[in-house]
């Protein structure tokens, strides 16, 4: 008897979850990486603690998804962020929620994980190629590879991609899939950085405050408010609140050519409050020693305050500058330095099943697809259910595809 046969392509999260639904249909499971071990962009995301999801209601989360929330919803619904700490701990990893509703697994760590969900789809027979990079299909629709032994093709009863999309091309998100698509008849949205920072053009003197950190600030943007932390940069500024924003940034910059960021250095205190502080004689104090001890201000964040233009003398002027300072941002950082992709394969190319509908038995999954998200466990979330969906479809459709 013909065991259905399923390709995956692309070994992170949403391709090895994808093969643990299939491998769970009951379907016989290649995963195909080109990179010389599987789930290194989910091992970089482990150093920072394993952000797997984040633990406000269901209706709250997807509406995190902007344009897509609505197209997500119902495969979110199929994993959701509790099913999410749940197949976590099934592996031996009980996860905890932050103060920041971020739910983080309690070793801290990606490798636990991944090492026992390793170890599970091989027990169900799934076998992971290694260094098998995609090229495209032949005439007959089979799969193509390159292998350090040469070209080989795969002839499966259904395929999911799950390539990532072209951020960290060095873990192998590298987008090179994207023409390959585009030649086989899908619309595909251009590749734009995500959860990025943005430059500035900033003086030289703010050479010297690279890297370090603006903390408890309100931002505003296109309408939209928020407070958080960023960190200043050599080019700009990166970090939580940046990334937050750097949708509607980088689509403001694309239709003026720059976009406005304001920023309320003290959202805490009043300006009235800070007018009387940075009343108060100066002395012999320097400014920086004036604005860090009457109004309390890093270093960091006075020399930004010094960005905005020249500081005013008046107390009142300047506590309502330190209380909106505007600073114009240039370009967002290239798709190398992002954290994550927007666009890919348009939505409207895929039925409930993630099946590409002018190419039955083709099903994608994960960050390949045109949605985006912030960093908070929205991207992994994300990610997961994808797979998941796409994966258990694969074998459904695989099976149909199967002699008696």
């Amino acid at each position: 008897m013909h065991k259905p046969h399923v390709a995956i392509i692309g070994a992170g999260p949403a391709g090895l979850m994808a093969a643990l639904a299939s491998a769970r249909a009951g379907a016989r499971v290649e995963i195909f990486e080109q990179m010389p071990s599987p789930a290194r962009k989910f091992l970089m995301a482990g150093r920072g603690g394993l952000n797997l999801t984040h633990s406000e209601p269901l209706d709250q989360f997807v509406t995190r998804y902007g344009a897509a929330r609505d197209w997500l919803r119902t495969i979110l619904a199929r994993f959701t962020p509790q099913q999410m700490r749940d197949f976590a701990a099934a592996y031996g990893e009980e996860t905890f929620v932050g103060s920041s509703g971020r739910v983080f697994p309690k070793s801290f760590k990606a490798s636990p994980l991944l090492r026992a969900w390793l170890r599970d789809l091989q027990q169900l027979g799934v076998v992971l190629h290694l260094r098998h990079s995609f090229t495209g299909f032949d005439d007959t629709g089979a799969l193509r590879f390159a292998t350090p032994q040469g070209e080989r093709e795969v002839v499966a009863d259904a395929c999911v991609m799950a390539l990532g999309g072209a951020s960290w091309s060095r873990l192998g998100s590298d987008g090179r899939w994207l023409p390959v698509l585009q030649e086989a008849g899908l619309a595909v949205a251009p590749l734009q950085p995500a959860n990025c920072g943005f430059d500035i053009a900033w003086s030289p003197f703010m050479e010297a405050h690279a890297g370090e950190p603006l903390k408890s600030i309100e931002l505003q943007a296109c309408g939209h408010v928020l407070r958080g932390e960023c960190v200043v940069t050599q080019y700009g500024l990166e970090g939580g609140a940046i990334y937050a924003l750097s949708s509607v940034l980088r689509e403001e910059i694309a239709r003026a050519g720059f976009a406005t960021l304001q920023i309320d250095l003290r959202p805490d205190v009043s300006v009235e409050i800070l007018a009387q502080k940075l009343a108060r004689p100066r002395g012999k104090q320097s400014l920086s020693s004036h604005l860090r001890k009457s109004a309390g201000l890093t270093s960091a964040g006075a020399a930004v305050l010094r960005e905005s233009g020249p500081l005013p003398s008046d107390a009142q002027e300047l506590a309502q500058r330190i209380k909106s300072v505007c600073l114009r941002l240039v370009r967002a950082h290239g798709l190398e330095r992002a954290i994550s992709t927007a666009g890919g394969v348009q939505l409207s190319q895929l039925d409930e099943g993630l099946m590409v509908k002018s190419r039955p038995g083709l099903f994608l999954a994960g960050e390949m697809l045109d949605w985006e998200a912030p960093t908070g466990g929205y991207l992994l979330q994300a990610c997961f259910a994808s797979g998941l969906v796409a994966g258990e479809a694969a074998a459904a459709f695989a099976a149909r595809q199967s002699p008696p």
